[in-house]
């Protein structure tokens, strides 16, 4: 095998794909070096856009599982005993870094996940900046040496050795939420990024590399969920799995982890209902809806306000204007003028996607808006699309799309439209909305789910997110994020 390893730097891979080259991802991460999988095979990227292939990255083995968690338990020791402020001081670098090349990152987000580039700015790139600040500033002040309770001292120590699991729809944030926590509290880490819009890992791993992080306290392989996902949540080595996908997913990572007791982090999906009061302002409520749904990544998030719940007596007018509001949403690739919402990330997620609309007026729910015909010839584009007449016992209303889709569904009384909402197998987002603070504070009290907008509140990346029932256990960002990867321990004195 050859000693030389192509490096997927920022520059390089981008450099490639303005001239329209395949990018060579293939390489891995172990031990603070580019090295070669051991596996034989690749994976091919494609553009959401065009349906070409853009770059390949390896399928990695058992065996590189082992070896990067190797690397990553041997550096455990020094790692955890560094100061936790010079741990922040990488933290803080790696979000300078970002910041500086924030153009650069956000061309290759849109070209890696399809997102215009304002909104990869935005969001893509955005929240990795702030985690990592966030996370810089909090080992620098979190007390981990403990407090007295009675005689005994209660201490923070890291976890040890964390596998993190993390997907396509937001591939930089879902890495920095995890990675940036968890250096902050001590812990090394092994990722095993998406293979769907993988590039963005490379370039974080590029970054990594360049602060000069100790070795071994970063590790990355690329790979099939079922291979190398598997076996880092199977590995002896590991202390914690970190994992953010579909529910489907995290019950085999459960049932797996389960066997050594292993701690078990999930951030799942979501079917959340944005609740319309009657003395809600309308064009209000459903333009937060759409911006926090379709406008969402193009619906490919979990937190997608899918579930329209509005008053029977408003549903006429509720329609009309998420109709002309939906309209606003216009299609198209990354580097396309006038381009909103770009396509969704594969086609599996369009094929997955387009058979929900199918579905949708299969069942009997009625297009408002948008349906099956998008007017593209390539690319994974799905109009937004709106269905009224929708029932909460629906494939539409019940399953989780990831994609442009909304229902709405009427409601006679406020305790229905409650009972609508909380009747999920989810409880990751939600909103209520109303003429007044209070009453949608004491509606948003009584829905099961980890996070909720009230009229329109801004999302908080310094705030715990997670959800309740099968949307996922343990929280992730802010000093809760940190404090999933600490142990508590008591020596009694």
């Amino acid at each position: 095998m050859s000693e030389t390893v192509a490096k997927p730097t920022l520059s390089a891979m981008l450099e490639a794909l303005r001239a329209g080259d395949v990018v060579d991802a293939t390489a891995i991460y172990i031990n603070g070096a580019w090295t070669h999988s051991d596996g034989v095979d690749s994976i091919d990227v494609f553009s959401p856009a065009t349906e070409e292939v853009i770059a390949k990255v390896a399928s990695g083995s058992l065996s590189d599982v082992d070896r990067a968690v190797a690397a990553a338990q041997a550096a455990l020791p020094a790692w955890a005993a560094t100061p936790a402020s010079e741990r922040g001081a990488y933290l803080t670098k790696i979000s300078a870094i970002i910041t500086e090349r924030l153009e650069e990152f956000a061309e290759l987000a849109s070209r890696d996940v399809g997102a215009p580039v304002e909104a990869s700015k935005l969001i893509q790139l955005g929240l990795p900046i702030f985690n990592f600040g966030f996370y810089g500033d909090l080992a620098a002040t979190y007390n981990f040496d403990g407090e007295m309770v009675g005689n005994s001292l209660v201490t923070k120590e890291p976890i040890g050795v964390v596998g993190c699991i993390t997907p396509w729809n937001f591939p930089a944030h879902q890495i920095a939420l995890k990675v940036a926590a968890a250096w902050a509290a001590g812990c090394t880490v092994v990722v095993k990024p998406s293979e769907v819009a993988p590039l963005l890992a490379y370039a974080l791993a590029d970054v990594f590399d360049e602060v000069g992080l100790p070795k071994g306290v970063f590790n990355m392989i690329s790979g099939e969920g079922p291979i190398v996902g598997e076996a880092l949540v199977a590995h002896d080595g590991v202390d914690m799995i970190s994992f953010t996908g579909s529910t489907r997913a995290g019950r085999r990572i459960s049932e797996v982890a389960s066997g050594a007791l292993k701690r078990v982090s999930l951030e799942l999906g979501g079917k959340s209902a944005n609740v319309i009061l009657e003395d809600a302002d309308l064009e209000a409520a459903v333009a937060g809806g759409l911006m926090n749904s379709i406008g969402l990544n193009t619906g490919q998030a979990c937190t997608a306000l899918t579930r329209f719940v509005v008053p029977r007596s408003k549903l006429s007018e509720v329609e009309a204007i998420a109709a002309e509001q939906a309209s606003v949403y216009t299609i198209g690739a990354w580097d396309e003028e006038g381009t909103v919402l770009g396509p969704l990330v594969s086609k599996v997620q369009y094929d997955k996607v387009r058979g929900y609309i199918q579905k949708g007026i299969d069942e009997g729910a009625r297009l408002v808006a948008g349906g099956l015909d998008s007017g593209r010839d390539k690319g994974y584009f799905v109009t937004p699309t709106v269905f009224s007449d929708v029932s909460n016992d629906m494939t539409i209303a019940r399953e989780e799309i990831f994609g442009p889709v909304i229902s709405i569904i009427p409601y006679d009384s406020e305790d229905e439209a409650i009972a609508i909402a909380n009747d999920t197998v989810y409880g990751l987002g939600g909103a209520v909305w109303a003429g007044d603070k209070d009453h949608a504070v004491a509606v948003a009290r009584q829905i099961r789910t980890g996070q909720i907008i009230v009229n329109g509140g801004d999302f908080n990346p310094a705030a715990p997110f997670g959800g309740f029932k099968q949307s996922g256990q343990g929280r992730e960002a802010g000093t809760a994020g940190i404090e999933e990867f600490l142990e508590t321990k008591a020596m009694h004195l």
